[in-house]
C-alpha cells in the first residue's frame, strides 16, 4: 500500500470530512463506492480500492453507494495547476449535465481552445476516465440525486439530465448501477430515505427539496454576514441559517423565474436546497448554481494552511461567496466601483426596482428579480442614469448587458479565464479591479487579487497595489480566499466568553 493510499485509508477509517469528494473508496466484497463519511461498517482493508473521482470509481465496474450518496458529495476547486485546462473540460461537462444537455466533444474542445485529441489525451492523464465517460457518470449521478429526493416523474429525470429517451436513459442507468431507476424510487420509498428527519411525511417527496454537501470547516457566519450586508430588498433575505432569493434561470430556450430557499444545516454539513416548483424543471441547473453561490466545492485544509499569515478574519474554513447568476454579480460590481458597500446596496436597489420584473411568492419581502441582460441592454442611458448612476457606469452596465444577451461573454465558472478576462477590460468603464473582482466571484476563480481594492489595502495597512501584491505572493493560489480574510470582521466571541477590561 503506497503512502496515498495510507493517507486514504485514514480517512477511511475516521471518516474524515475534509475528503468527502476528495476521495471515493471502492469494495471489491460488494462493488460499491463510498464517499469517505459513509457511516456503514468500515471494510476490510484488503477490500478497499481508492479513487480521485465518482467516474473513475464507476469505470471499474463499482456502483454508487445508496447510503452515503456519492452523488452528495462537494466538487473540487479549480486552480492554477498544469491540468487546468482538464478542470475547466470536467467543468463544461459538470454544466452540461446539470443543464440538460449532451454536447459534442468537438464543441467542449472549440471552446477550450484546443483539438478533440488533445482533449481527450489530457482529460484522461488528468481523471483517469474518457470525457464521454465523465460526462455520463455526471448526468447519472444527478439522475440518482433526483429520483432519491424528489418526486419528479423518470421520463422528466431523463430529459432533465440529457437523456433523448426514457429508453436509453433506463438501460444506461442499469447498465452503471444494475438496478432500473424506478427500483431505485421503489428502495428510497421503502427506506424513507428522503431526509425525514427534517420533513413532514407530506413534504418528504415534494418535488422541491434536494441536500447539497460541504467539507468542514465552513464559516457559515461569515458566507451570511457576507449575504446580509449586501441584501436588496424585494430580492434576497437572510434570515438566521437561511439564504432565500429569487431567481431567473434559462431553461430550454425559455426564461423560468422562482425562488430558491438555501437552509444551512452545520451539524450535518449541508445545505438544504428548496426551490418553488416553476424552477423544478431546471433543478440541475439550480444545483450547480448554488453550490458555486456558496462555495460549497472549496478545500478549505488546503487553502487554511496557505493563507495562515492573512490578516484579519482567522476563522476556518474561509469562503468566497457568489451569486446565483453571474450577469448580476457583474452589475453589482460595477455598480460597487468607487463608493462604499452601502452606496452600492442603494444603486443596486434602485436598478432592481426600476427595471426588475415583479414576481408573487409566499414571502411579502421576495417580489421582484433582479433585471436581465436584455432588459439593462435595451434601456435607455437617461432611464438609467436617472437612478443616480453616473455616465462612465452607465456605459459600463450598457456593454456588459448587450455582450452578454448576444452570447459573447459568458460569466460562470465553467468559462474560461484568459479570454473572458480580456473579453471585461475591453468594455467601457471595467478596468483591471473590476475584471478581478468578476472573476473572483462569477468565474469562480481563487486566485482572483483585486490588487488596488481599498479594503484589501487598508487591511494590509498599504496604500501601494503593487507592495499589496508582493505580500500576497506566499497565499497564492488561493489570492480570492485571502481577500474575504481581509474584507470580513473578525468573529464575534462567544456570548459565555468573558470580556476583557
Amino acid at each position: 500500500m503506497t503512502l496515498h493510499e495510507e493517507a486514504a485509508w485514514r480517512a477511511l477509517s475516521t471518516r474524515d470530512a475534509r475528503f468527502d469528494g476528495r476521495l471515493f473508496v471502492g469494495v471489491t466484497s460488494t462493488g460499491i463506492y463510498c464517499r469517505p463519511v459513509c457511516r456503514v461498517r468500515t471494510p476490510r482493508r484488503e477490500n478497499c480500492r481508492f479513487f480521485p473521482s465518482a467516474a473513475l470509481a464507476e469505470s471499474q465496474g463499482f456502483r454508487p453507494c445508496l447510503r452515503c450518496r456519492p452523488e452528495l458529495a462537494p466538487g473540487l476547486s479549480l486552480t492554477d495547476s498544469s491540468s487546468v485546462l482538464a478542470q475547466q473540460a470536467a467543468r463544461l461537462l459538470e454544466q452540461a449535465a446539470h443543464e440538460g444537455l449532451d454536447p459534442p466533444l468537438s464543441d467542449i474542445a472549440a471552446r477550450l481552445g484546443v483539438t478533440d485529441r488533445h482533449l481527450r489525451r489530457i482529460f484522461g492523464q488528468a481523471h483517469g476516465v474518457t470525457p464521454i465517460d465523465y460526462l455520463t457518470t455526471q448526468r447519472l449521478l444527478l439522475a440518482k440525486h433526483l429520483l432519491t429526493d424528489t418526486a419528479l416523474p423518470i421520463t422528466q429525470v431523463a430529459l432533465a439530465v440529457g437523456f433523448a429517451s426514457v429508453r436509453r436513459f433506463n438501460a444506461a442507468f442499469a447498465e452503471r448501477y444494475r438496478m432500473s431507476p424506478s427500483a431505485l424510487r421503489r428502495d428510497r420509498d421503502d427506506a424513507g430515505t428522503n431526509d425525514s428527519e427534517h420533513a413532514t411525511p407530506a413534504q418528504a417527496h415534494a418535488p422541491t427539496a434536494l441536500r447539497l454537501a460541504w467539507r468542514p470547516p465552513y464559516d457559515v457566519q461569515g458566507v451570511l454576514g457576507f449575504f446580509a450586508q449586501r441584501a436588496i430588498v424585494g430580492v434576497e433575505v437572510v434570515d438566521s441559517l437561511l439564504l432565500r432569493r429569487t431567481l431567473q434561470v434559462p431553461h430550454r430556450g425559455q426564461l423560468l423565474g422562482g425562488w430558491v430557499g438555501m437552509q444551512f444545516e452545520p451539524a450535518r454539513h449541508e445545505v438544504r436546497v428548496q426551490v418553488s416548483p416553476s424552477l423544478v424543471p431546471a433543478w440541475g441547473s439550480v444545483v450547480q448554481r448554488v453550490r458555486q453561490c456558496l462555495d460549497l466545492d472549496a478545500e478549505p485544509a488546503l487553502i487554511d494552511a496557505a493563507l495562515a499569515t492573512v490578516p484579519g478574519r482567522q476563522e476556518p474554513g474561509v469562503r468566497v461567496p457568489s451569486g446565483l447568476d453571474g450577469f448580476e454579480i457583474a452589475v453589482r460590481v460595477i455598480l460597487g466601483q468607487q463608493v462604499t458597500v452601502s452606496a452600492a446596496r442603494t444603486l443596486t436597489h434602485r436598478l432592481v426596482a426600476r427595471f426588475g420584473a415583479p414576481i408573487e411568492t409566499p414571502w411579502p419581502g421576495l417580489n421582484r428579480l433582479f433585471p436581465t441582460a436584455r432588459t439593462l441592454a435595451e434601456a435607455t442611458p437617461a432611464q438609467i442614469g436617472e437612478l443616480g448612476i453616473v455616465c462612465q457606469r452607465v456605459r459600463a452596465l450598457q456593454a456588459l448587458a448587450t455582450e452578454v444577451e448576444a452570447g459573447r461573454l459568458a460569466l460562470h465558472r465553467a468559462a474560461p479565464l484568459d479570454s473572458t478576462l480580456a473579453a471585461l477590460q475591453a468594455l467601457p468603464g471595467i478596468g483591471d479591479w473590476s475584471a478581478q473582482l468578476i472573476a473572483m466571484r462569477a468565474l469562480a476563480w481563487p486566485d482572483a487579487w483585486p490588487a488596488s481594492d481599498i479594503g484589501v489595502l487598508q487591511a494590509l495597512d498599504t496604500r501601494d497595489p503593487r507592495e499589496a501584491t508582493a505580500r500576497a505572493e506566499p497565499w497564492r493560489p488561493w489570492r480570492a480566499y485571502a481577500v474575504m480574510r481581509l474584507w470580513l470582521p473578525p468573529a464575534a466571541p462567544p456570548e459565555s466568553t468573558p470580556s476583557r477590561s
